[in-house]
């Protein structure tokens, strides 16, 4: 169980802060709820407490798994299939995963793709969605705002 003020990521929305703790009462059901304040976006999530896990809300990475996060952004691109669905579909499995690592993956193979080829509208959205999600949670993990987050995941990049 998470407490007010632990740093935590949810899949598909980002990181963020546990705000309060409330109980609430949704579509007749009263239950306790994880308030976060998801700074990227300033967004305000609920999520119930009784199926977080599920969900798949965890805490932010830690120091050692930033650096792994920054080897992946340098490493080599892994291979993607040619075919744009069966491509956006894994892309989208690996993000809504919650897994930092494979959001990173997802990140520098599009980056790396686009410099490539142009993305279609639909990976641009994807990469701009999982840039988001990873800018986020370093954000918070190493403690910097958002504009020098991106500067050097964009430095591991080039």
């Amino acid at each position: 169980m998470f407490k007010i003020g632990d740093k935590v990521v949810y899949p598909m929305h980002g990181a963020g802060v546990i705000e309060a703790i409330e109980e609430k009462e949704v579509l007749g059901e009263r239950n306790q709820y994880y308030i976060l304040r998801l700074p990227v976006g300033d967004m305000k999530v609920m999520v119930p407490i009784t199926t977080s896990r599920e969900a798949g809300l965890r805490e932010v990475v830690g120091k050692d798994e930033i650096k792994k996060v920054f080897r992946i952004l340098k490493g080599t691109s892994t291979a993607m299939s040619a075919n744009w669905n069966r491509r956006y579909r894994a892309n989208l499995e690996k993000i809504k995963s919650g897994d930092i690592f494979e959001v990173a993956e997802v990140v520098r193979n599009l980056i790396r793709r686009e410099k490539e080829k142009a993305l279609s509208s639909g990976e641009k959205k994807m990469l701009e969605n999982a840039r988001q999600i990873l800018v986020s949670e370093l954000a918070l993990a190493i403690e910097l705002e958002e504009e020098k987050t991106k500067f050097l995941i964009d430095s591991a990049l080039a």
